[in-house]
């Protein structure tokens, strides 16, 4: 059985196909470009699998900001906690976690036990703490993401609590001289230290982290004061959309 999962964030749509357990096929699109040019609306969005290059598909399973808004006669969806824990069983094969999921304009902790979701944290009100936050200060910064999330030692102080005051603070801070790296590093600890008070409650061995922000080796690195195990997983960008297909393959097979 071929089953597709499509995660349908905020910056990006995810994609993945999977057979008879295994992924075989995986494809990103921004989001912009995804509803524009692979979809068509017929009373609700319906998605052209054909310019898509994606046919033989069984079961389809959505999940993400727009998961509502495709057809529901073709795909089944799923909120995006269980899409996520179900994306995190498959990648990690644990039962037993916290996951931190850090998208481009939400957070998601959710503590997980013995497979059952048994606590949650969301914040879904504030820029401050998601991926967005961290790519409009690389570009302030002029710099990419992937570059500024190296930096972790010596941060410089950043105390403005919102995201737009954020930038004035960090250019008045460029204004200064201080140096790139230490720059890059507050705005790095200034996301970690959002993330916390979301964090205080979920105390554990195992810590989970998905979303684009997972590879954030600064990110990474705070976190380890935390958690006696940071887990590392090969899709963190994917593991919705892994998740939905999982999900189906369970699901549909039983």
């Amino acid at each position: 059985m071929r089953i597709l999962g499509i995660d349908l964030g905020s910056r990006q749509v995810k994609i993945v196909i999977m057979e008879d357990g295994k992924i075989i096929k995986k494809k990103k699109i921004s989001t912009m470009t995804f509803y524009r040019d692979y979809c068509k609306y017929d009373g609700k969005l319906v998605v052209d699998l054909e310019k898509l290059n994606i046919e033989n598909i069984d079961k389809f399973v959505s999940t993400g900001y727009g998961r509502n808004n495709t057809n529901l006669h073709t795909f089944n969806p799923i909120n995006e906690l269980k899409a996520h824990v179900y994306g995190c069983f498959y990648q990690t094969s644990l039962k037993d976690f916290i996951l931190l999921d850090i998208g481009g304009q939400d957070v998601k902790v959710v503590k997980v036990e013995k497979g059952i979701i048994t606590d949650l944290e969301l914040n879904d009100k504030c820029a401050a703490s998601c991926g967005r936050y961290l790519e409009n200060m690389a570009n302030v910064l002029e710099i990419s993401v992937e570059d500024m999330s190296k930096y972790y030692k010596n941060p410089v102080e950043l105390n403005s609590t919102c995201a737009v005051f954020s930038e004035s603070e960090l250019i008045g801070k460029i204004a200064e001289g201080i140096t790139i790296d230490r720059l890059c590093a507050g705005v790095n600890y200034s996301l970690y230290k959002r993330l916390k008070p979301l964090l205080t409650k979920f105390r554990g061995e195992k810590l989970v982290i998905t979303g684009g922000v997972a590879s954030s080796s600064s990110i990474n690195k705070y976190l380890q004061n935390d958690y006696k195990e940071i887990i590392s997983i090969d899709d963190p960008q994917f593991n919705g959309a892994i998740g939905c297909a999982f999900y189906g393959e369970k699901i549909y097979n039983n």
